[in-house]
């Protein structure tokens, strides 16, 4: 490794292409968490307008049924559907499951916690998101 090569700051860090699918899980795991953070407060706020009667639930059901609002919760049901996926990986990994037999560390040293089973976990948490996502807009703007 030369010098240059560990300055890439915030963008290496980030670099799927160098860390691999298990860092694009681990970034899409936060700021899903992050996401489902803020729709948890956004819905509270959201049901809490039922207090301002029928006009005030119907002025903001008017607001939240337009194109943004459905490809908001779109983003929402793909964002818990990949949290929740990964997160039975991450569980079950954490558990011994999948995780494989322990070797010698010799170098090159591949761990064993990220073997092909886990990448599939990950493939299939995003896949399963991808069609949780088109079900909800099939859903939603259906017939």
């Amino acid at each position: 490794m030369t010098q240059d090569e560990n300055k890439e700051g915030i963008g290496g860090m980030a670099n799927p292409g160098r860390y691999g699918i298990e860092r694009v899980a681990y970034w899409l795991m936060r700021l899903s968490g992050l996401g489902l953070l803020a729709y948890f407060v956004a819905h509270i706020y959201e049901t809490s307008n039922i207090l301002r009667g029928q006009v005030g639930w119907d002025e903001l059901m008017e607001m939240t049924s337009t194109t943004e609002g459905h490809a908001i919760l779109a983003i929402v049901i793909g964002m818990c559907v990949f949290h929740t996926v990964n997160g039975v990986r991450v569980m079950l990994g954490h558990g011994g499951v999948g995780v494989g037999k322990p070797a010698r560390p010799d170098y090159p040293y591949n761990p064993a916690s990220q073997n092909y089973r886990h990448k599939i976990g990950i493939y299939s948490a995003i896949v399963l998101a991808a069609f949780a996502m088109m079900y909800g807009l099939a859903v939603m703007y259906g017939e």
